[in-house]
């Protein structure tokens, strides 16, 4: 047993993405914990910011930091997680050290000094995209076939299931989901690749490191069109205050990422707007509120759009 303190808006989360499995999980961990640390001989130092995994900074047996993340082993993440960075082999991201899909436990490499690619924005914004263009670079290699990851196609469900929850309209202009949900299905029919994806590449998980210049953390794990990757850059990060810089970054983001990856112009503005209104969609799968700051970047480019 591991003396765990859990946030209350981290057990809120668990439970409401999870319900029972969540709240069983949860008065599980203390004890999952301590046979994890046992099994892998690890000694636990100062936990990081919780999210939907408990993650935890841990010394191994040859004195070695290394990230440990635990999570529900029903929700079948942290297995996509695990996957990815297998494949990526520590080309581009932080390399798995252990996993256990049976304990939902990941060890991976830390990278440090670990300073997001968003301390970059907005003063050298050109330089973090760079940064994030050169991680993708070296992410995205053909899947094999077998690769036990969804398909990128798949998440064209989220934008039927919005719309069978709004029929009159709902919380999003319906337009633009409907506009959103047929561009993002030609983009996968049209991919020009299939490639592993981070999935959830942005400025908060890419980190300097040691052994690279740039790691990424926290893949979500999908196969699919390597423009996709593009999408979420343009409207992260998630600014401190209300205001419009990282939006009205957009069009300079759109350029050099088209320039960087060899992707035209026209499809990183269509994956740019397809994954503002996604992200949108999101938001109200649950009982969540609006973003916003996606859906400004949607409305942003859709004069844009060929």
């Amino acid at each position: 047993m591991v003396d765990i303190a859990l946030p209350a808006t981290f057990t809120r989360t668990v439970e409401d993405c999870w319900g029972a499995d969540g709240r069983r999980w949860l008065a599980a961990l203390p004890r999952i914990a301590g046979q994890v640390l046992r099994k892998w001989d690890l000694t636990v130092e100062e936990p990081f910011p919780l999210s939907m995994n408990w993650v935890t900074r841990v010394r191994r047996a040859d004195g070695s930091t290394a990230v440990l993340k635990l999570g529900v082993p029903e929700a079948g993440h942290l297995a996509d997680e695990a996957v990815a960075l297998e494949f990526f082999a520590g080309n581009g991201a932080v390399a798995l050290l252990g996993r256990d899909d049976t304990l939902g436990a990941l060890l991976e490499e830390e990278a440090r000094p670990g300073v997001q690619v968003r301390s970059l924005v907005p003063e050298r914004d050109e330089e973090a995209t760079a940064a994030l263009i050169d991680v993708m670079r070296r992410l995205h290699r053909p899947a094999p076939p077998g690769l036990p990851l969804p398909e990128l196609s798949r998440r064209v469900a989220s934008f039927d299931d919005h719309l069978r929850r709004f029929p009159d309209g709902g919380p999003i202009p319906r337009h633009l989901v409907e506009r959103a949900r047929e561009l993002f299905a030609d983009l996968c029919a049209t991919a020009t690749g299939r490639v592993v994806l981070h999935g959830d590449l942005h400025h908060d998980n890419v980190l300097t490191a040691d052994r690279e210049p740039w790691l990424a953390i926290d893949p979500h794990g999908v196969i699919g069109d390597p423009g996709y990757e593009a999408g979420a850059l343009l409207y992260n990060p998630d600014p401190l205050d209300p205001d419009d810089t990282v939006l009205d970054l957009a069009r300079a983001r759109i350029e050099q990422l088209a320039d960087g990856l060899g992707i035209p112009v026209d499809r990183v503005t269509a994956w740019g707007f397809a994954q503002g209104v996604l992200s949108e969609v999101w938001m109200f799968e649950g009982d969540g509120g609006r973003n916003m700051r996606s859906l400004r970047l949607a409305e942003r480019l859709l004069p844009l759009l060929p």
